[in-house]
């Protein structure tokens, strides 16, 4: 907008020489300015004098620095709207958000600090303590004592001679998580790889293992699977939604009141079978348990190799309903595999064929 040559004094002059009486015509040909511009002065100075004039620009520098604060106010407010799901507590934390606003926004650090809630003096701090001696040595106690606590590896610290602060010390404790406890490796005993042999007699070693699926609404169920390794008899097929120790149990004496008990039960190293029901029974029986090495589901492989084919046949090839529908198609399907499937390694023959065969002999 192109700035007037009168001085708003000047203007003002003008005007009171027309309230004294001085035509307007006159005015405009001694000053040089039309009659549009007359008016347009006496509608906005009009009856005004130097005091309220000087009283106006006050009133107009207010509000120009009243306008310049809202939009500093409502600046703040909306940098304050995205942080504000941003918890910060800790130092570090704020200063961080405080270079997040800086670099997105460009304010200034002074303004910065002041949004988040840090003095400046806080922002330009550096850390310079290393922590690395303490970490190292507490995760150096955590994994020779992995179930003790802070007391325990601090006061092992002060017995060592090495004086350090124990808020620091528990600062860096909780700081990598140590205050989450491990949980601890079940310890198993060490197994022994025994080579698997044929069993030259029925009823002389079984072997058993346990499967997992899920019904069409998505509830996982479990299948018990036992077999005699000398014929490769499948004894037993039958799904539970859980078996414990106590029902493992509770099926094998079923199992031996209709047929000789084994000498010998080969498995893995499942909690079931490492249960204290589950290995009275086997002792309380003379059974012999024999456990193959964790991780070499290969030393068990005659009920790995049922397990297969149970689940080509029946597991991957039905959707069930309930219980009822796996076990009464798992029986069906238990016949069918000891009266007709074909095993190589018995001449071609099925599991019952080979046992009739062999009596025969």
């Amino acid at each position: 907008m192109k700035k007037s040559k009168f001085s708003e004094h000047q203007i003002i002059n003008i005007l009171k020489e027309y309230e004294s009486g001085k035509a307007t015509k006159d005015i405009c040909r001694e000053h040089g300015i039309s009659a549009p511009t007359f008016y347009q002065w006496k509608q906005k100075y009009g009856g005004m004098d130097a005091q309220h004039l000087k009283e106006l620009k006050a009133l107009q520098e207010e509000n120009v620095r009243l306008k310049r604060m809202f939009a500093d106010l409502s600046l703040d407010h909306r940098i304050l709207k995205d942080i504000i799901g941003k918890k910060a507590l800790k130092l570090c934390e704020r200063k961080e958000l405080a270079e997040g606003v800086i670099s997105e926004t460009g304010i200034s650090v002074h303004r910065a600090c002041k949004i988040v809630c840090m003095s400046r003096s806080m922002y330009y701090y550096g850390h310079k303590k290393d922590d690395q001696p303490v970490i190292s040595k507490l995760l150096d106690l955590a994994a020779r004592y992995p179930t003790r606590g802070f007391e325990t590896y601090y006061g092992k610290i002060r017995l060592e001679g090495l004086l350090w602060n124990r808020k620091r010390v528990l600062r860096v404790y909780r700081n990598i998580n140590l205050k989450l406890r491990v949980k601890r490796k079940r310890r198993i005993p060490c197994r022994i790889k025994e080579k698997l042999i044929v069993p030259g007699a029925v009823n002389e070693t079984w072997s058993i293992d346990f499967m997992s699926d899920a019904l069409s609404n998505g509830r996982r169920f479990r299948v018990l699977n036992v077999i005699d390794d000398y014929n490769r008899e499948s004894l037993v097929n039958e799904a539970f939604y859980s078996i414990p120790g106590v029902r493992l149990v509770q099926r094998l004496k079923e199992l031996i009141t209709y047929r000789t008990k084994p000498k010998r039960i080969r498995s893995d190293n499942g909690p079931e079978f490492l249960s204290k029901v589950f290995v009275d029974f086997c002792k309380d029986n003379d059974i012999e348990l024999q456990y193959i090495q964790p991780g070499k589901p290969a030393q068990n492989a005659y009920i790995e190799r049922l397990n297969r084919t149970f689940r080509e046949d029946v597991l991957d090839a039905y959707l069930f309903g309930s219980l009822i529908e796996v076990n009464a198609i798992a029986y069906e399907w238990q016949i069918d595999y000891n009266s007709n499937h074909p095993h190589k390694s018995l001449n071609g023959l099925s599991p019952w064929l080979y046992a009739k065969e062999v009596l025969l002999y």
